[in-house]
């Protein structure tokens, strides 16, 4: 169907191109510049996106296929490859048409296909808030770029254009859609060294969240710009003159800073505008390395630098690529000045980006993939994240990007050398972790500078760092207070995962046993064949575990198997005959009680105080039910204190070594891993759960747990230990 289409609309187009695909053309070189089947498959892509568009309108009322155009256009005058071009040209076509991915593999690429597939938003799925909508959708576009960092690119110029044209939607979306530009597509657009596509969105940002400071700024810097280009023109003439009489061929730009740049340096100085003075550059472009440094040296001849300001950033790189020598000197009339030397190579990536690796040549692609991988190392780190943390929230994932997208730099060593670009504020552990994940599991401690330091020190730029590990070193959970990289944070996250998982697997495995033996089905089970496939989990190790964290109940995983023993009124039994079976049960565990050394008297026990092993007790005579137990606080007893001769010391008959059973009602608000936390806090005591039951009503949860315990003292610890559980509001013996 597709071809057919494709077919006709060639037919009719009579071989002449239409003006806004002939401005992409222009854009990307010209005609001249393509071979003929790179032009004749972006044409392509061209006649099949407009046809797919066809009777679409835009929120403005233009027709949706200007807006690919518009796409695709960004794209072209940043000279990207006719994949690219054509993918940009294609990009919606699968989310808004009736076409699929396989339509677009099959008229086109698989590549192209890719580009398109990594670019579309997964638009027909249902998410529980904006927060993980925008979260899986920035999670599926990172995940492409495994496959392609072009994917990004394409992205970049699609909200570019989107923010251009924001004008025509309501002001409440207008302000989320400048959000979520400002916190995630700019500061990853300046990670990835593409400064153009940055200050362009950072402005259109600025003209849509500070409307009025936009406003006002707009009408001071015509006045200081006239200012700003003659005031260029005087400093440079010296400069100038100086390498033509060296034969160094240069040229000269010269820039002011974006408004919202200039807006912030205002802001974060609280300087007015005219008291702002560093807000413009002057770059000087040479053809090789070795120039820039002359260059450098003849600035400096002239006009005094300030040394705090300079920065080598040929020798070392940023991590995005960005390569120049930048200066800020005192210029005529005192005033100072940033210059940037750098090579024409260099004045490309500075402002394209990874873009600039994907440059159309004739002769291909510019740059390897070797090259790009190195760019974007840490964007590939956090793609690596992404792909074996695959249950990462949604305010994890947001909070690991964010971590990448928002830092300064500083630069340590190896011991042999080697550089490690870290965000500042990082520690040795951040540095453990980016030479491995394993020495960064097993650091034990490190050595800056052949000096100790605490594993929480900040480095700084020029530091050596020397790793110590050693295997009995385990990641524990005060780690995550002070390491700043994602890749870091994620590595100590997944093994205390894994440690929760092998915790809530042996507790399940406890909880499991006991119930089948309590249920006599312990054969019964082992003669099942992958119950787990029943109940919809992975693995029978995921399901014990969902036992010992608290999400699944025993009765829940068992009445799917043997119904019969979780009928209702077993399910139902109220809390009175929950609290008299526990009572009984108690009770037999003891020897009796003893009055005045005699055991095994007639007894019962006063259900007003339910007395239980290792209680202060007293004995009340009662006509012919011989003699009741309560405990010596009990109401009952107090107001029976007038008949003293029916009052009648008795002590519980048991040994020092026995355990005695306990009954506790727990309090607490609903929260993940309550179930969890509890059992953990009682095991550590060596005490043994024998029961355990828990309601949910609202945010509320009520547990009855029935316990072994050695004594009273024991058991306050264990109340003490609870109640400063997160969550618990009260503890109390029932």
């Amino acid at each position: 169907m597709a071809a057919a289409l494709l077919d006709r609309f060639l037919n009719s187009d009579s071989g002449k191109y239409p003006a806004d695909f002939q401005n992409i053309m222009l854009l990307m070189g010209g005609s001249g510049s393509l071979t003929p089947a790179a032009e004749e498959f972006v044409w392509k892509a061209y006649s099949f996106g407009k046809q797919a568009h066809q009777g679409q309108l835009r929120k403005s009322g233009q027709p949706y296929f200007t807006h690919c155009v518009e796409v695709a256009t960004i794209l072209a005058d940043m000279k990207l490859d006719p994949v690219t071009i054509s993918a940009a040209l294609l990009h919606d076509v699968v989310e808004d048409t009736g076409y699929t991915f396989k339509d677009v593999e099959q008229e086109f690429t698989k590549e192209l296909a890719l580009l398109v597939d990594g670019v579309t938003k997964l638009s027909d799925i249902k998410f529980r808030s904006e927060e993980d909508k925008q979260a899986i959708n920035f999670r599926k576009m990172l995940l492409s770029v495994a496959d392609d960092i072009r994917v990004i690119i394409i992205k970049f110029a699609d909200r570019l254009h989107n923010m251009r044209t924001l004008k025509h939607l309501p002001a409440v979306k207008q302000r989320r859609i400048a959000r979520e530009t400002r916190d995630i597509y700019a500061p990853l657009a300046h990670r990835l060294g593409m400064y153009r596509i940055k200050s362009e969105m950072e402005d259109l940002i600025f003209k849509i969240l500070e409307p009025k400071a936009a406003k006002d700024l707009e009408k001071l810097i015509p006045k200081r710009q006239v200012f700003f280009e003659k005031y260029v023109k005087k400093f440079l003439e010296p400069v100038i003159e100086r390498m033509e009489q060296a034969g160094i061929q240069a040229s000269y730009k010269s820039r002011f800073k974006s408004h919202y740049s200039i807006f912030r340096k205002m802001r974060d100085q609280n300087r007015p505008f005219e008291d702002v003075y560093d807000i413009y550059a002057v770059r000087v472009v040479v053809e090789k390395v070795e120039e820039c440094y002359s260059v450098l040296g003849l600035i400096h001849s002239f006009y005094t630098p300030i040394q705090e300001r300079f920065k080598d950033f040929i020798a070392q790189p940023k991590a995005n690529g960005y390569q120049s020598i930048q200066t800020t000197v005192v210029g005529p009339d005192g005033l100072p000045v940033e210059v940037q030397v750098r090579t024409l190579d260099m004045d490309q990536t500075a402002e394209e980006g990874v873009a600039a690796h994907w440059q159309y040549k004739e002769n291909g692609i510019k740059s390897s993939q070797d090259d790009i991988d190195q760019q974007v190392s840490w964007l590939r780190n956090l793609v690596d994240i992404l792909q074996t943390e695959d249950k990462t929230t949604a305010h994890q994932f947001m909070d690991l990007l964010k971590i990448d997208l928002y830092k300064d730099e500083i630069f340590v060593y190896t011991p042999k050398g080697e550089v490690r670009i870290l965000p500042l504020g990082a520690t040795p552990l951040d540095f453990a972790f980016d030479v491995h994940s394993q020495v960064g599991l097993h650091c034990i401690g490190a050595k800056v500078n052949s000096r100790i330091k605490p594993l929480n020190s900040q480095l700084e730029s020029g530091d050596k760092v020397e790793i110590i590990t050693s295997d009995s070193q385990k990641p524990n959970s005060s780690w995550l207070k002070f390491v700043k990289t994602s890749k870091a944070k994620s590595n100590i996250r997944k093994w205390i995962k894994g440690q929760e998982f092998e915790q809530s697997l042996r507790l399940g495995k406890e909880i499991l046993e006991k119930e089948l033996r309590k249920i006599r089905k312990a054969k019964e089970w082992k003669s099942l064949k992958n119950p787990h496939l029943d109940l919809k989990f992975a693995s029978e190790e995921k399901m014990i575990a969902s036992l010992g964290s608290g999400h699944r109940t025993i009765s829940s995983i068992l009445s799917k198997f043997f119904p019969d023993e979780y009928i209702s009124p077993r399910q139902e039994r109220s809390e009175s005959q929950f609290a008299e079976s526990f009572l009984n049960r108690a009770r037999r565990n003891t020897r009796g009680v003893s009055i005045h050394g005699i055991d095994n008297m007639m007894i019962s026990f006063g259900k007003c105080c339910n007395p239980i092993p290792g209680d202060p007790i007293i004995g009340f005579i009662t006509r012919g039910r011989g003699i009741t137990v309560h405990q010596k606080s009990c109401e009952t007893v107090g107001s029976n204190l007038t008949e003293k001769e029916r009052i009648i010391d008795v002590d519980w008959a048991a040994a020092r070594s026995q355990k005695f059973l306990v009954r506790l009602k727990i309090l607490a608000q609903e929260r993940k891993h309550l179930v969890r936390d509890v059992t953990e806090t009682i095991s550590a005591y060596d005490i043994n759960i024998d029961t355990l039951s828990m309601k949910v009503d609202g945010d509320v949860v009520t547990g009855l747990v029935i316990i072994e315990i050695e004594g009273v003292k024991q058991l306050d610890r264990l109340k003490s230990k609870l109640l400063a559980s997160n969550g618990v509001i009260s503890v109390e013996r029932e």
